[in-house]
């Protein structure tokens, strides 16, 4: 039995995430998770909402609320949607707890009294009518490159070009819209990152496992142009982790915060201190996740996460653990995805563009969502979600090969032999090619689990699923009954093993139908199969079972335009 430390990339606070947010670390982390448990390993699984920075002062500030009970509500939404599709966190915690405060300036404070925190005076955006400093992408104005008039401080959207805020013609604040702004020096904390680079090189270049994407690019944050940079990890914010504690060995630094994107990776260890708080036990509890003087030197560390988030957890977070010189355990495996585009562009909140979390669980059960989602999961390249290949992939996956299978086996068994496991015969020939079959296909299925390749996965299972219906179809039960009841008895008695086993491998992907499915056999029986001949003989001559409700009901074309038209947006 392993150790296995898996964290999902942070969703942040300032509303409900669309699909693409979800496939892009929180369901494949998930799915992940559930197959390591299955196989009997230890898992810590540790997500939380990422909840400071300007885009939650401003997100709170348009509800009218305080950013704190803002933060508190949106927090029990986004944990509510997250069992809406079943991600079973061990815990799904928030960098705004006690305990992220705690590490957060812990962790600063040991840099700093290395050498690898430098006060640096730079000039910044200041508005008078907001009354603060404006981070880059809170002041817009024309590009001075193509002349696109929404153009934000660090980059234009339409050109690409890198922009500083005083690169702006004619610049305002996103938040106010003012124009009355100005440049003020400002005091500001950076993390010398540029003293680890050869370190951090070194470290990346020993995980020669690591998807190309994510080697790509922290690599090229690492050589590029003048190589890695240091970076300003705070900022002249209200709400956040106060930069000035005691003990912090720097001083005047009175009103500042930490950057988000500082404290919200070291939540993933504050989390899972809030884990071992809610249940009543001390540190030593999650410091055997986390220090590898407190037990952690035998944990494998897997991180999930968009190609966007990568930079921050090849770079910047080891370099903060690196830095304290401390014994931290640092990820072993970084999962990086690509982005899930919608229908011919992006999701787009504000023209209401795209299925988001909420509205997703409205109109579909979870199960529909996780199949397609993970089995067009962007590993190697950018996915596109049409509601074509979304109402194909549900009626033939889910509808027609599996919920197919459970309906006729069971629905013929009642009518001939009743809701219980027939006796018949001993298994054949055709049973045993099966078996032969399976077994190969569910050393692929768990070979891909192991090395994550999600994608690949599905495709294994859905063939395992396929195996059964081509048994049934060409063993013919329901012809077989007419001239030899017995031989038919054996047939759907196998059948309905298989219905149990489909249970137990489909559980990481589609947990509501393997739990209908085992239901419905009567059986809490979920052991992962480690012989798939002994677990076709699980369910015994006489094991009561029930037919269960439509699996899976197809997406009518009707049902598909209705809501291909409902999400277009605007």
């Amino acid at each position: 039995m392993a150790r296995i430390l898996i964290t999902s990339a942070l969703p942040y606070i300032n509303g409900i995430k669309h699909l693409g947010n979800l496939v892009g670390s929180q369901l494949p982390s998930d799915t992940y998770a559930r197959y390591m448990r299955a196989r009997g390993h230890e898992v810590m699984y540790i997500c939380a909402t990422d909840e400071h920075g300007t885009p939650a002062e401003i997100a709170a500030a348009k509800a009218g609320k305080p950013v704190a009970e803002y933060c508190a509500e949106m927090h029990e939404v986004q944990a509510e949607l997250a069992r809406g599709f079943r991600l079973s966190f061990d815990f799904f915690g928030r960098s705004s707890s006690a305990r992220n405060r705690q590490l957060t300036q812990h962790l600063a404070k040991r840099l700093g009294e290395n050498g690898l925190i430098e006060v640096v005076t730079e000039k910044q955006v200041y508005s008078k009518a907001d009354g603060r400093f404006l981070p880059d992408r809170y002041i817009e104005g024309t590009c001075p490159n193509c002349g696109y008039d929404s153009a934000r401080g660090d980059q234009c959207e339409n050109c690409t070009k890198q922009l500083d805020p005083t690169d702006l013609i004619n610049p305002r604040s996103a938040i106010s819209g003012s124009t009355d702004l100005e440049v003020r020096e400002t005091k500001h904390l950076f993390l010398r990152q540029s003293k680890l680079r050869d370190r951090l090189d070194a470290w990346i270049d020993s995980k020669k496992d690591w998807p190309i994407l994510t080697t790509s690019i922290a690599k090229k944050w690492l050589h590029d142009g003048d190589g890695l940079q240091d970076r300003g990890i705070t900022r002249d914010l209200d709400w956040g982790i106060p930069v000035q504690f005691p003990g912090a060995p720097w001083e005047g630094m009175e009103g500042k915060v930490f950057y988000v994107w500082f404290d919200a990776p070291i939540e993933y260890i504050g989390a899972t201190a809030e884990w071992a708080d809610a249940n009543g036990l001390d540190d030593s509890a999650w410091e055997r996740w986390w220090r590898t003087d407190k037990g952690a030197d035998d944990v494998r560390y897997v991180q999930f996460m968009g190609k966007d988030n990568v930079p921050f957890h090849t770079l910047s977070f080891p370099a903060t653990l690196m830095g304290s010189e401390e014994p931290w355990k640092l990820v072993d495996y970084i999962k990086s995805f690509n982005y899930l585009n919608y229908d011919g562009g992006q999701f787009s909140t504000s023209k209401g563009r795209g299925v988001f979390m909420d509205q997703a669980l409205e109109i579909l059960p979870s199960d529909y969502w996780r199949w397609w989602l993970l089995s067009h999961v962007p590993e190697n390249s950018d996915s596109e979600f049409t509601w074509e290949n979304f109402q194909a992939s549900i009626n033939k996956d889910l509808a027609d090969v599996l919920g197919n299978f459970v309906s006729r086996v069971t629905k013929f068994c009642r009518s001939k032999f009743g809701e219980v496991v027939p006796e018949g015969g001993a298994y054949g020939a055709a049973e045993q090619a099966v078996i032969d079959e399976i077994s190969t296909r569910l050393a692929a299925y768990q070979a891909h689990m192991e090395a994550i390749e999600i994608r690949k996965a599905t495709a294994e299972l859905r063939a395992i699923w396929a195996v059964g219906n081509e048994y049934l179809q060409e063993a013919a039960p329901w012809a077989v009954f007419k001239t030899d009841p017995e031989r038919a008895g054996a047939i759907i008695r196998f059948a309905l093993n298989l219905i149990r086993l489909y249970a137990v491998l489909s559980e990481p992907f589609i947990p509501d139908a393997s739990r209908a499915m085992l239901d419905a056999m009567k059986t809490d029986v979920r052991d992962w199969p480690g012989d798939v001949s002994a677990a076709l003989a699980e369910l015994k001559p006489g094991h009561p079972f029930s037919v269960p409700e439509v699996l899976f009901a197809k997406i009518t074309d009707a049902a598909r335009e209705e809501m291909e038209e409902r999400f277009k947006g605007r």
